[in-house]
């Protein structure tokens, strides 16, 4: 034992955790002890919560590692020593539940005056217009405090002579010469009250009242007797003149208030709704995911959380699949914390730079599936709505849909239907022996698509017995009648129970179909990558729907958001408002903007170790027609004449993918400037899987007698029936090139992956690489 440790040197562990809903996902890697230039991995599988033996799940993983990789026995409970630990890489889905939960921190709302209804009102959306009972999703907010201060635009953007109109200024940001719109008096510089100041975005802001800190401070002091230590902070126009929130938040904390969301400083966007309800979510998240930090770093020695250069690293995901720092990770950042690591671990894995195929991602899980799409860079959206809470901040394109492992079977009104209820974990499936309700599980049961045998005996009071075949059986049975009961053609069981697989299979399709044919891509040039614990069982079946002939499914598939943590690069961004038109007089200012932003992105990433030639920096604009409310974040590929970004190309191409035509009569205005800057933490993950497969040697494998076939199991394959002797593989016995056509099955301890009648699988080094005829 001592030896083996003696060969792991310092800062040479990589360990990543993905604390889903359900289970606790580690992957870690370490120099092999016998080859010091190969590294050896290990995955460590528990559940997310299990009060009776541990606090937190990734820290009790990371135990397990240390211990594993070190040979030296780690007692639970003990603050555990991190000189070993190179960096900590961690996705949760803390701040995800505690909003779908509604179980996020108390906090108040600091408005501009004549406000304070305007987060309630929000922006008049009715996203169900028939519903007879609407019911509105609560404020995250518990109380408001509106705050007696205003500043206004002079002038206005839609003015077709804005700019000539404008409010002129030195460089000193003083007054050169005053506005020359409607309203002027034709005499004065600076006509009317208030002092007149440049804002962040060009645009000259009249500064009508400050506010009184006297009277702020009384009444914080008493939101703060009240028991509140979180705030929001969103007052009118400070996107472009964030002063004044900059003066209540200082105030704030000098009171006392432990953490305080400052709107600008957080999303410095035009639009005060979705800027106030991103800093509503802030502030509500923020606090119980500093809560859960808190408690993580605590099981760990001082050198964790102080950050030093000769410390470990600790890198959490964002949302937009960039790894942060504790400094810069937030609630916000972390609503799809965990989902964002599936997706850079199939797009990374998946990706061949030759062949350019886009992929889509299939994430099965047991409450939902998520679907997503990769064609070279990561698709961001930058306004999203998450249990009822619009959100502006970027995150992935990720479409959920209430279909998984646990969606409940039901059959109403004559129609099958699967989901959106689930049974959950608890008491999760009719076959988990909890008395739980019918779910696509006990139909994967009854067609032999699962094995107890193969599955974890962790069920009934003795948590030590397989999954129950006869309770699935007798409560499809009861179904089958009331089915049979209402029509003229009598179904078998296995008919009615595949029904509603089929119906499983389509509601997963949908969410693909929102992703690609929507929006002018054919799903049939996809690859489809399967992950996620059940997306082997529906993974054929789906991509034969879409008219997708090749999947993909990583040897990690089933804990991929881990794997995809330790592939993931480091991001920093930075982004500033503007409010100008995009004019050949304007463009070398917006491309100077970008240079001073890349010169600062570029410094922040240097400082966290990467050098220059590691460092991709992305310069974005976000555009849209004069008139119009939406813009698109374009990141051109081309230069125009000038060898500059070409930004118009760009956004009328994708303009017209998005919404099929342009409108040529309107110019064009820049409301936000963005650099995203990325450090790259691996040079190259090595040959692609299709390269791969072109140069292998394939070895087929006899379905009747070859020796790798573990057992024989009876399946249920649509247009086929039952196959009684379906082989059945083990994973982790089947060699590089090997080739077994379906029907047939193969299994690994965390999931089961069907092979329909005409599918092909190659064995990959990293993946099973599976075709359809």
């Amino acid at each position: 034992m001592s030896s083996t440790k003696s060969n792991i040197p310092d800062r040479s562990i990589r360990i990543c955790a993905d604390r889903g809903g359900t289970f606790c996902d580690v992957h870690a890697s370490y120099p092999d002890p016998e080859n010091s230039q190969e590294r050896k991995e290990l995955v460590v599988k528990l559940l997310s919560q299990d009060p009776g033996n541990y606090d937190d799940a990734p820290t009790e993983g990371i135990r397990r590692v240390l211990e594993t990789v070190t040979g030296e026995q780690i007692s639970r409970g003990n603050v555990l020593n991190t000189d070993k630990i190179d960096y900590i890489r961690l996705s949760t889905t803390v701040a995800t539940n505690a909003l779908l939960e509604r179980k996020g921190h108390k906090h108040a709302l600091l408005i501009t005056k004549g406000f304070k209804d305007l987060l309630v009102i929000g922006n008049q959306s009715r996203p169900k217009i028939f519903d007879l009972n609407i019911r509105r999703p609560s404020s995250l907010f518990s109380e408001v405090l509106e705050i007696d201060e205003r500043v206004t635009l002079v002038g206005y953007t839609s003015d077709p002579q804005a700019e000539e109109h404008a409010i002129q200024f030195d460089e000193d940001g003083k007054v050169k010469r005053g506005y020359r719109g409607k309203g002027w008096d034709e005499q004065g510089d600076a006509e009317g009250p208030g002092d007149i100041v440049q804002g962040l975005s060009g645009e000259a802001v009249r500064i009508m009242k400050k506010p009184d800190l006297d009277v702020v401070r009384t009444n914080l002091q008493k939101l703060y007797e009240k028991g509140y230590r979180s705030l929001a902070i969103v007052l009118v126009h400070s996107y472009t003149f964030p002063e004044h929130e900059r003066i209540v938040g200082k105030l704030a904390r000098e009171v006392g208030f432990t953490h305080v969301s400052e709107s600008a400083q957080l999303l410095p966007m035009i639009k005060m709704v979705p800027r106030g309800v991103s800093s509503t979510a802030d502030a509500y998240l923020t606090p119980i995911l500093m809560e859960y930090l808190d408690g993580f770093f605590n099981g760990f020695d001082e050198k964790l959380r102080d950050g030093r250069l000769r410390s470990p690293r600790v890198e959490f995901m964002g949302s937009d699949g960039g790894l942060v720092d504790a400094a810069n990770f937030s609630g916000l950042k972390s609503i799809l914390s965990g989902p964002a690591g599936g997706v850079v671990g199939y797009a990374l894995t998946s990706w061949d730079e030759e062949k350019k195929i886009p992929i889509i991602g299939l994430d099965v899980g047991g409450t939902s599936t998520d679907v997503s799409r990769f064609d070279g860079r990561y698709e961001v959206v930058y306004e999203t709505t998450t249990a009822g809470v619009t959100i502006q901040s970027p995150q992935l394109d990720i479409n959920t849909v209430a279909a998984g492992g646990g969606s409940c079977l039901t059959f109403k009104n004559g129609l099958f239907l699967a989901g959106p209820d689930s049974a959950g974990a608890q008491p999760g499936p009719t076959c988990y022996r909890k008395g739980g309700p019918l779910a696509v599980t006990d139909a994967n049961l009854l067609l032999g698509r699962l094995i107890p045998d193969y599955f974890p005996k962790i069920f009934g009071k003795s948590e030590k017995e397989p999954l129950d075949v006869e309770a699935s059986k007798a409560a499809v049975e009861k179904l089958a009648e009331d089915i049979n009961q209402s029509q003229d053609k009598k179904l078998g069981l296995d008919e009615i129970v595949y029904g509603f697989i089929k119906v499983a299979n389509e509601t997963m399709c949908r969410p693909i179909r929102a992703l690609t044919e929507a929006r002018g891509y054919a799903t049939s040039k996809h690859t489809l990558a399967s992950f996620g614990g059940a997306g082997g069982q529906h993974a054929c079946e789906i991509a034969s729907l879409l008219g997708i002939k090749t999947i993909l499914i990583h040897r990690y598939s089933s804990i991929l958001s881990a794997y995809g943590l330790a592939l993931a690069d480091r991001a920093y961004e930075l982004q500033e408002p503007s409010s100008t038109f995009f004019t050949a007089q304007n463009k070398q200012t917006l491309i100077s903007r970008l240079d001073k932003m890349t010169k600062e992105v570029k410094s922040e990433l240097q400082k966290q170790g990467f050098e220059d030639d590691r460092i991709h920096v992305e310069r974005m604009l976000n555009m849209r027609f004069e008139g119009t409310d939406t813009a698109l974040m374009v990141l051109p590929s081309e230069r125009d004449g000038d060898g500059n970004e070409d930004f118009e190309s760009a956004f009328k191409r994708v303009y017209k993918a998005e919404f099929g035509f342009l409108l040529d009569t309107k110019s064009i205005m820049v409301d936000d400037i963005k650099v995203r800057g990325i450090g790259k933490t691996f040079d190259s993950l090595g040959q692609s899987v299709y390269a791969e497969v072109a140069e292998l040697k394939q070895n087929i494998i006899d379905l009747k007698t070859d020796s790798k076939i573990e057992t024989r199991h009876s399946v249920y394959f649509d247009e086929v029936g039952r196959v009684n002797d379906t082989p059945v593989f083990l994973l982790d016995r089947l060699d590089i090139g090997d080739t077994i056509e379906g029907p047939s099955m193969i299994i690994d301890n965390t999931q089961t992956i069907v092979v329909v009648p005409g599918a092909k699988v190659v064995c990959c080094s990293k993946h099973l690489y599976i075709t359809l005829k």
